[in-house]
């Protein structure tokens, strides 16, 4: 037998470097998708508080003052601001997934929560961010987030994860039937190396949903940024905002929903149908719990 389990994906621009902003805007977000009876929401990589694109400038051109206001905005792991949104969903029994920087200690990670409905959490931190994205976050031991849930097995990955096959390859084997592929949203530094990150970053997503015949939500930052200049050593480097476009994917990798324009903020939502608990496909060894 089959259910009909409504999803959605946030397409939204954080509030850059404000954690207090920031908790109330995923809290209302997850109160807008119970609206729309929404039983899952996911929100974009670091969504909270807003990834670092100012990473893409040269070093010179941002110091220690930025990177301690992005770890002062960013939140713990078993602090009240994740508390408060656990409780969220809790309340409105809406399942969450979450992709936030988290703080521990001296360093910040890019981390991923998955919330169920009952409020319990599982977090996993990125374990090999970019040589860009080491700039400001730190490596980790690599858990990949799989875990039962009431709606079936899920899985979450952030951004460029997806370009790994090895790490594709194992939340494939651990059974996943529907996949967060949590994006950031994009900038563009120095037009002449424009590349078009969006189209890759959708081309993965179909690849990975037809690979892991697994539903996909792809939730994307907004990044409406007018253009930032700096000079150096006389070459101009821009800043443009980009944004990629949120995503539902069937199993065969097409879409479910007409997707958001790109610089739309919104809820991207869909319907799955998926199977019934006693109909699943069983759950490979070790893939009764969660993997993070």
């Amino acid at each position: 037998m089959t259910s009909r389990v409504r999803v959605a994906a946030v397409q939204a621009e954080p509030r850059w470097l404000d954690l207090s902003a920031g908790v109330d805007q995923v809290i209302a977000l997850i109160e807008a998708a119970s609206d729309q009876g929404a039983r899952l929401v996911a929100f974009p990589e670091t969504f909270v508080p807003g990834f670092p694109w100012w990473m893409w400038l040269p070093a010179v051109q941002w110091d220690a003052d930025i990177l301690a206001r992005y770890r002062a905005n960013s939140m713990a792991a078993d602090g009240p601001e994740l508390r408060a949104i656990r409780y969220a969903a809790r309340r409105r029994r809406i399942h969450v997934g979450l992709g936030f920087s988290e703080r521990a200690g001296d360093g910040v990670f890019m981390s991923q929560a998955l919330i169920d409905d009952q409020g319990a959490v599982t977090v996993a931190r990125k374990a090999l961010p970019t040589a860009l994205e080491r700039t400001v976050f730190g490596m980790a031991v690599r858990r990949p987030l799989v875990r039962d849930t009431a709606l079936g097995r899920i899985g979450v990955l952030g951004g460029t994860d997806h370009f790994l096959p090895g790490v594709c390859e194992a939340m494939h084997t651990a059974g996943e039937h529907i996949h967060l592929a949590s994006w950031p949203g994009f900038t563009v530094a120095r037009r002449d190396t424009e590349s078009d990150v969006a189209q890759l970053s959708t081309a993965a997503c179909r690849r990975y949903a037809r690979a892991g015949h697994s539903y996909l939500i792809a939730p994307t930052a907004v990044v409406p940024l007018p253009g930032w200049q700096a000079d150096d050593a006389g070459r101009p480097d821009v800043l443009h905002g980009r944004s990629g476009v949120a995503r539902i994917l069937g199993p065969d990798g097409r879409d479910l929903a007409t997707p958001l324009r790109p610089d739309e903020e919104g809820l991207l939502v869909a319907d799955l149908i998926v199977a019934t608990a006693a109909d699943r496909r069983p759950a490979p060894p070790g893939a009764d719990r969660a993997l993070a």
